[in-house]
């Protein structure tokens, strides 16, 4: 019988996040959350002869979204160059999933062309005990520079 174990569940925290802006390798401290998603372009895609309605994928979208403690300067820096210029700066992002209690290993995905969607200003909040910030953004392209292994109990 194969299932997962308890000790290869991934814990949340152990890891790492980069962005790479400007040539600048810049951890992303302060992160709370990070998560990056593909969502599948899809259209109707009927024929004679069935009432039957498929689903023909089309294309993709690529966005993410971060939420990180209030105060980091970076991406306030990116707008602030984007007013001035009317460039808004591009810029990749590697996340690191390492949890060394489990069995499959670390794994490393890499975003690129990553360009902010969405990105608070200023922040007040009376009820805060800390001030975090949730940003959005879109990337052209993904590359997963290393994987996961198989967890030990389901490779046998």
């Amino acid at each position: 019988m194969s299932f997962l174990l308890e000790r290869d569940a991934l814990n949340g925290k152990a890891g790492r996040a980069f962005a790479v802006i400007d040539g600048r390798n810049v951890e992303m401290f302060g992160l709370k959350k990070i998560q990056a998603d593909a969502e599948f372009q899809e259209s109707d895609f009927t024929v004679v002869g069935t009432n039957l309605i498929q689903k023909k994928t089309k294309g993709v979208t690529l966005t993410g979204s971060a939420t990180i403690y209030y105060g980091t300067p970076e991406f306030l820096n990116m707008l602030k160059a984007y007013l001035k210029t009317g460039i808004l700066p591009y810029f990749t992002i590697q996340i690191t999933n390492n949890d060394e209690s489990t069995t499959v290993g670390s794994q490393t995905v890499a975003l690129y062309n990553v360009k902010l969607s969405k990105l608070p200003i200023a922040i007040l909040d009376d009820s805060a005990d800390y001030l975090s910030m949730d940003i959005s953004f879109s990337f052209t392209n993904v590359e997963v520079l290393n994987a996961f292994k198989a967890p030990a109990q389901l490779g046998e």
